[in-house]
């Protein structure tokens, strides 16, 4: 993101364009009110200027410029809207904000936005309305990247999680660790200070043991990220095994709709094909890959190629195995090639009579499910198995704070190790400076966290991931 003038109003369609009941120009800036007086017209005979904060007003949107290309009466009705009028400070960016509600259709949102433009207002760039409201301290950093994971939420509960970090979650935590740090480095820091003064304790028992706890928060802060992360980012699974074993009935049963073609000619999945599920709160890509086998044709040695490129990204393996057949040289080539994945056995077709050597998958994998993906028995139980490996069983959505966000965690990592070398140092009675240092070394991190300290280059990676409009 370029270097913006905040001093600039800014405007930008703030819903998706297309065809939708209403579309949304939302306006902020010192200059906000003054430019809806130029093209609101409403039925109250009012100004918007006039209008009293957060209340809504019905009119028309009017543009009166002449025109050379096109003739237009003097007066040119564009859309007939609600306006509605949020002023500074009690506003989303703390600046006065004008949102114009008019018909969702692109042409409308369009010739609304390009008045407005045309008007004096500049073209907002992505995420520069949370951005100003980051910049004018209406929120904190860890605040404006959970606007952007509410918005990008799959599941109920990365929306969850997104919404307790917008209400503070991280930044209560990281300011509870602040203010014992600083409580600690007080201490030090008089110690070093006034090092002669009887008013001054000696005795660092209490700072050793304040640091401890500083320690053990941070740690429980980094171990709660990994279930955090997986919340917030999912999973890819890939669905692999030998041709015509029921792979594409598996992800049908799972999407509880027909989404892949399933026939019993082995090869009819030629190319991979990938969906987004919910399983136990987790966001799930999932991806159904062709068969593995010798390819027939060109085609069919691409399909190929790519299932084992997803192979080996992936996350987990369904490794899908007919339990109505013995294992085949094919069924042992593959598990030769998932040794070192992470890999569910999925027996399929166990309404039949079973005749795979169970004892011989398990030995390999230790994780199986018994299943029928076409009469979709048991699906529940696997579900149940992918949310068990990847929670380890410790799923807890009561949570009060999960870190999820990859720049906390390495600015959390930071910290505590910072916080865990003074307390080795204070150990070791090295000296109280180096221990000091290594206190603020920590306090700094958490501060980054917060956005109390930070660059250019930091907003303009977290806010260019926005969409404009937000």
């Amino acid at each position: 993101m370029r270097s913006l003038d905040l001093n600039d109003t800014i405007a930008a369609i703030a819903t998706t364009p297309g065809d939708s009941g209403i579309g949304i120009i939302r306006i902020s800036g010192s200059n906000a009110l003054e430019i809806a007086d130029k093209i609101f017209s409403a039925k109250s005979k009012k100004n918007p200027s006039e209008f009293k904060n957060f209340t809504v007003h019905y009119g028309w949107i009017v543009d009166d410029r002449p025109s050379s290309i096109v003739y237009r009466p003097s007066t040119s009705i564009i859309d007939e809207v609600l306006l509605t009028v949020m002023r500074a400070p009690y506003s989303y960016t703390r600046e006065d904000i004008v949102e114009v509600s008019c018909h969702g259709g692109i042409v409308a949102m369009r010739r609304v936005l390009e008045l407005v433009l045309a008007k004096g207002c500049r073209l907002a760039e992505p995420g520069e309305f949370t951005k100003r409201a980051f910049l004018n301290g209406r929120i904190d950093l860890t605040q404006a990247e959970a606007v952007l994971d509410i918005i990008r939420a799959k599941t109920d509960s990365a929306l969850r999680m997104g919404v307790k970090q917008l209400e503070g979650g991280v930044s209560k935590a990281a300011l509870k660790i602040q203010e014992k740090i600083l409580e600690v480095l007080s201490f030090i820091e008089a110690q070093i200070d006034f090092p002669e003064e009887d008013a001054v304790s000696t005795d660092t028992g209490n700072a050793r043991k304040l640091i401890f706890d500083i320690n053990q928060e941070l740690l429980a802060l980094i171990s709660s990220s990994s279930q955090g992360k997986i919340m917030r980012e999912g999973i890819r699974v890939v669905i692999c095994g030998k041709p015509n074993v029921g792979k594409s009935s598996l992800l049908n049963a799972l999407l509880r709709i027909e989404r892949s073609i399933v026939t019993s000619m082995p090869g009819t999945t030629r190319d991979t094909i990938e969906e987004i599920l919910d399983i136990r709160g987790i966001p799930v890509r999932i991806v159904d890959t062709a068969g593995i086998l010798n390819p027939r044709d060109v085609a069919e040695a691409k399909a190929v190629s790519r299932a084992k490129e997803y192979i080996k990204s992936a996350d987990l393996i369904l490794f899908v195995i007919d339990a109505h057949k013995k294992l085949s040289l094919q069924d042992y080539a593959l598990m030769r090639l998932l040794k070192k994945k992470k890999v569910i056995a999925v027996l399929n077709k166990i309404d039949l009579v079973c005749k795979v050597e169970i004892e011989k998958i398990t030995k390999i994998f230790p994780h199986k499910v018994e299943l029928s993906a076409k009469k979709s028995l048991h699906i529940e139980a696997l579900e149940e198995a992918i949310a068990e490996i990847f929670y380890k069983g410790k799923l807890v959505l009561n949570e009060p704070v999960l870190v999820s966000n990859q720049r906390h965690i390495e600015l959390l990592k930071k910290a505590q190790k910072h916080i865990a070398a003074s307390l080795v140092s204070l150990d070791n009675k090295v000296t109280l400076e180096c221990i000091s240092q290594d206190l603020k070394e920590g306090l700094s991190c958490l501060e980054d966290i917060l956005g109390k300290n930070f660059s250019d280059d930091i907003l303009s990676r977290i806010f260019s991931q926005f969409c404009i409009g937000k």
